[in-house]
């Protein structure tokens, strides 16, 4: 199974308790809770491409990491195969979130304490990775 390559944004708020708040988006497909994300862009660098999935899966804009902090792996399944993907994941402090956005009617978009954010996603590398922000 080859390996393929995504970029996702990590949405991040700091709350009123000053905690961090990590925004997670539903699938389309399955309803689960997940971090925008989807494929690098020729056009872009990768930071870039995973702040454009932002705006179009989330709704939010704000200052992107230039650099990754950490991956996750997770299995896409369609109708006849099975393709294994790797995640680069780039920090958004959000500074706006839309009203309206290209994916509003496809997903939901909630706000979670980052302790329970990363109880809701299921890859563990993505759990860890948000687990560590709590320790920040």
């Amino acid at each position: 199974m080859p390996l393929l390559k995504q970029v996702g944004a990590l949405p991040l708020r700091k709350a009123p308790s000053n905690t961090i708040e990590v925004l997670l988006v539903s699938s389309r497909d399955t309803g689960r809770w997940v971090i925008p994300k989807g494929w690098p862009s020729k056009r872009m660098v990768d930071s870039a491409a995973a702040a454009r999935e932002a705006k179009q899966e989330a709704g939010v804009v704000g200052k992107i990491a230039k650099k990754p902090v950490g991956n996750y792996r997770y299995r896409k399944i369609e109708k006849e195969s099975v393709r294994l993907i790797e995640v680069d994941v780039y920090l958004l402090w959000v500074k706006k979130e839309k009203k309206q956005w290209k994916e509003k009617a496809e997903r939901n978009r909630v706000w979670f304490d980052a302790e329970t954010a990363s109880r809701k996603v299921r890859e563990p590398n993505l759990r860890a990775l948000i687990s560590a922000l709590t320790k920040r």
